[in-house]
């Protein structure tokens, strides 16, 4: 059989065929373990000190459970439902919530649940989100942010390497 006549059946073949659906019925979600979620509380909690600072820490999954929890020693048992919510905040809207702040006098800023003032940023690895932790504690919420950012920097290579 000559090259065009092939090309030409074998064009009319796959042109009868079913269409075959682009998107897949089943997604894979990438999830963080229990353990890299207390290495980013840990670690926060770490940053903080250096700082002098005693604060509360929550890492949340990608769905904005909590996975970790910590008070250090002297916090105030009110750092932890300021740190779950703010986590839950940014897993929810994939963004530091330092970047919420206008919206939290809004209807949106008022769903029970969420803190849209700094100390709160998601964990993203190679496009994926993973989950949230948030911060409360500290003078101002920027130096809680910045605990929760070193909190994600100490596990983002070993999840990047994981990925």
């Amino acid at each position: 059989m000559n090259k065009p006549v092939f090309a030409l059946l074998l064009a009319g073949t796959l042109a009868s065929l079913p269409a075959v659906a682009e998107d897949h019925m089943l997604i894979e979600v990438k999830r963080m373990s229990m353990e890299t979620a207390a290495k980013i509380a840990t670690a926060a909690v770490a940053a903080c000190r250096e700082k002098g600072i005693q604060i509360g820490v929550t890492v949340v999954d990608r769905d904005g459970i909590a996975q970790a929890v910590l008070r250090d020693t002297i916090a105030p048992t009110i750092t932890l439902p300021i740190s779950k919510g703010k986590a839950y905040a940014a897993v929810m809207f994939s963004v530091a919530t330092s970047e919420l702040a206008d919206r939290a006098n809004t209807p949106i800023g008022r769903v029970p649940g969420l803190i849209m003032s700094a100390g709160g940023v998601p964990i993203q690895v190679g496009g994926s989100l993973l989950g949230g932790v948030g911060v409360s504690g500290a003078p101002s919420g920027d130096t809680d942010q910045e605990c929760a950012q070193a909190g994600v920097d100490a596990v983002s290579t070993d999840l990047e390497m994981a990925m």
